[in-house]
Protein backbone atom coordinates (compact mmCIF):
# COMPACT_ATOMS: atom_id res chain seq x y z
CA UNK A 1 0.00 0.00 0.00
CA UNK A 2 1.48 3.26 -0.68
CA UNK A 3 1.36 6.14 2.00
CA UNK A 4 1.00 9.63 0.56
CA UNK A 5 -0.32 12.53 2.10
CA UNK A 6 -3.18 14.25 0.80
CA UNK A 7 -4.71 17.12 1.89
CA UNK A 8 -8.73 16.17 2.05
CA UNK A 9 -9.63 18.51 -0.98
CA UNK A 10 -6.75 16.03 -3.07
CA UNK A 11 -7.79 12.89 -1.48
CA UNK A 12 -12.07 13.18 -2.67
CA UNK A 13 -11.33 12.88 -6.32
CA UNK A 14 -8.83 9.69 -5.70
CA UNK A 15 -11.23 8.23 -3.55
CA UNK A 16 -14.75 9.10 -6.14
CA UNK A 17 -12.67 7.48 -8.44
CA UNK A 18 -11.67 4.19 -6.39
CA UNK A 19 -15.09 4.06 -5.55
CA UNK A 20 -16.50 4.30 -9.41
CA UNK A 21 -14.32 1.89 -10.63
CA UNK A 22 -15.87 -0.99 -8.81
CA UNK A 23 -18.33 -1.30 -5.93
CA UNK A 24 -16.89 -0.85 -2.01
CA UNK A 25 -17.39 -1.54 1.13
CA UNK A 26 -16.88 1.28 3.88
CA UNK A 27 -14.46 -0.23 5.74
CA UNK A 28 -12.38 -0.63 1.81
CA UNK A 29 -12.63 3.22 1.25
CA UNK A 30 -11.93 3.59 4.98
CA UNK A 31 -8.69 2.01 5.16
CA UNK A 32 -8.12 3.66 1.45
CA UNK A 33 -8.73 6.99 3.23
CA UNK A 34 -6.67 6.53 5.74
CA UNK A 35 -3.28 5.28 3.77
CA UNK A 36 -3.44 8.87 2.27
CA UNK A 37 -2.63 10.18 5.80
CA UNK A 38 -5.76 11.84 6.64
CA UNK A 39 -7.57 11.55 10.13
CA UNK A 40 -10.51 10.45 11.74
CA UNK A 41 -12.74 13.21 10.80
CA UNK A 42 -11.58 13.83 7.87
CA UNK A 43 -11.63 10.62 6.72
CA UNK A 44 -15.75 10.32 8.39
CA UNK A 45 -17.01 13.60 6.66
CA UNK A 46 -15.33 12.10 3.29
CA UNK A 47 -17.16 8.85 3.95
CA UNK A 48 -20.52 10.81 4.52
CA UNK A 49 -19.86 12.74 1.45
CA UNK A 50 -19.34 9.68 -0.40
CA UNK A 51 -22.56 7.87 0.81
CA UNK A 52 -24.87 11.27 0.14
CA UNK A 53 -23.25 11.42 -3.16
CA UNK A 54 -24.18 7.71 -4.10
CA UNK A 55 -20.96 6.55 -4.88
CA UNK A 56 -20.87 4.36 -1.76
CA UNK A 57 -23.57 2.06 -1.14
CA UNK A 58 -22.89 -0.69 1.75
CA UNK A 59 -26.30 -2.65 0.50
CA UNK A 60 -25.52 -2.06 -2.67
CA UNK A 61 -21.55 -3.56 -2.45
CA UNK A 62 -22.80 -6.68 -0.86
CA UNK A 63 -25.66 -7.59 -3.19
CA UNK A 64 -22.78 -7.10 -6.31
CA UNK A 65 -20.55 -9.16 -3.85
CA UNK A 66 -22.77 -12.07 -3.14
CA UNK A 67 -23.84 -12.19 -6.47
CA UNK A 68 -20.42 -12.55 -8.27
CA UNK A 69 -18.83 -14.91 -5.55
CA UNK A 70 -22.09 -17.43 -5.91
CA UNK A 71 -22.04 -17.20 -9.47
CA UNK A 72 -17.96 -16.89 -10.34
CA UNK A 73 -16.54 -18.66 -7.93
CA UNK A 74 -19.81 -20.79 -6.54
CA UNK A 75 -19.27 -20.18 -3.32
CA UNK A 76 -22.12 -21.45 -0.86
CA UNK A 77 -24.04 -18.30 1.28
CA UNK A 78 -22.46 -19.27 4.34
CA UNK A 79 -18.81 -18.50 2.57
CA UNK A 80 -20.09 -15.58 1.42
CA UNK A 81 -21.83 -14.42 5.05
CA UNK A 82 -18.36 -15.06 6.47
CA UNK A 83 -16.71 -12.75 3.77
CA UNK A 84 -19.13 -9.65 4.38
CA UNK A 85 -18.54 -10.56 7.74
CA UNK A 86 -14.92 -10.22 7.21
CA UNK A 87 -15.37 -6.87 5.22
CA UNK A 88 -17.45 -5.48 8.56
CA UNK A 89 -20.87 -5.33 6.12
CA UNK A 90 -23.98 -4.63 8.43
CA UNK A 91 -25.67 -8.12 9.45
CA UNK A 92 -28.88 -6.01 7.63
CA UNK A 93 -26.80 -6.05 4.18
CA UNK A 94 -25.67 -9.56 4.62
CA UNK A 95 -29.52 -10.94 4.70
CA UNK A 96 -30.13 -8.71 1.82
CA UNK A 97 -27.55 -9.83 -0.48
CA UNK A 98 -28.38 -13.47 0.39
CA UNK A 99 -32.12 -13.51 -0.81
CA UNK A 100 -30.88 -11.68 -4.14
CA UNK A 101 -29.30 -15.35 -4.82
CA UNK A 102 -32.42 -17.05 -6.92
CA UNK A 103 -32.89 -20.39 -4.79
CA UNK A 104 -33.17 -22.52 -7.98
CA UNK A 105 -30.09 -21.38 -9.19
CA UNK A 106 -28.57 -22.18 -5.78
CA UNK A 107 -29.69 -25.45 -6.06
CA UNK A 108 -28.60 -26.04 -8.99
CA UNK A 109 -24.82 -24.92 -8.65
CA UNK A 110 -24.80 -27.00 -5.59
CA UNK A 111 -26.37 -29.86 -7.86
CA UNK A 112 -23.83 -29.70 -10.26
CA UNK A 113 -20.53 -28.92 -8.00
CA UNK A 114 -22.00 -32.23 -6.03
CA UNK A 115 -22.28 -33.94 -9.36
CA UNK A 116 -18.46 -33.18 -10.41
CA UNK A 117 -16.93 -33.63 -7.24
CA UNK A 118 -18.26 -37.73 -7.64
CA UNK A 119 -17.01 -37.92 -10.68
CA UNK A 120 -13.57 -36.73 -8.98
CA UNK A 121 -14.18 -39.95 -6.38
CA UNK A 122 -15.45 -42.54 -8.58
CA UNK A 123 -12.01 -44.31 -7.59
CA UNK A 124 -12.97 -44.04 -4.44
CA UNK A 125 -13.88 -47.68 -3.06
CA UNK A 126 -14.80 -46.91 0.79
CA UNK A 127 -18.10 -45.47 1.04
CA UNK A 128 -17.39 -43.86 3.95
CA UNK A 129 -14.34 -41.95 2.72
CA UNK A 130 -16.20 -41.16 -0.46
CA UNK A 131 -18.54 -39.56 1.70
CA UNK A 132 -16.37 -37.26 3.63
CA UNK A 133 -14.01 -36.08 0.87
CA UNK A 134 -17.57 -34.87 -0.39
CA UNK A 135 -18.67 -33.65 2.63
CA UNK A 136 -15.62 -31.67 3.53
CA UNK A 137 -15.59 -30.31 -0.50
CA UNK A 138 -19.13 -28.85 -0.25
CA UNK A 139 -18.29 -27.27 3.53
CA UNK A 140 -14.99 -25.57 2.03
CA UNK A 141 -17.82 -24.62 -0.34
CA UNK A 142 -19.36 -22.63 1.54
CA UNK A 143 -22.98 -24.74 1.47
CA UNK A 144 -25.43 -25.42 4.69
CA UNK A 145 -24.76 -28.50 6.90
CA UNK A 146 -28.71 -29.35 5.44
CA UNK A 147 -27.89 -29.61 2.39
CA UNK A 148 -25.06 -31.35 2.58
CA UNK A 149 -26.41 -33.68 4.93
CA UNK A 150 -28.99 -34.81 2.48
CA UNK A 151 -26.98 -34.72 -0.51
CA UNK A 152 -24.47 -37.29 1.25
CA UNK A 153 -26.80 -39.30 2.50
CA UNK A 154 -28.05 -39.93 -0.69
CA UNK A 155 -25.06 -41.11 -1.86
Amino acid sequence: MEFKNFTPQQAVPKIKQYCAYQERCHSEVRDKLYSFGLNKSEVEEIIYTLITENYLNEERFATHYAGGKFRMKRWGKIKIKQSLKLKQVSDYCIRKALKEIDEKEYEKTFQKLLEQKMKTLKSEKNIFVKKRKLQDFLLQRGFENDLIREAVNNV
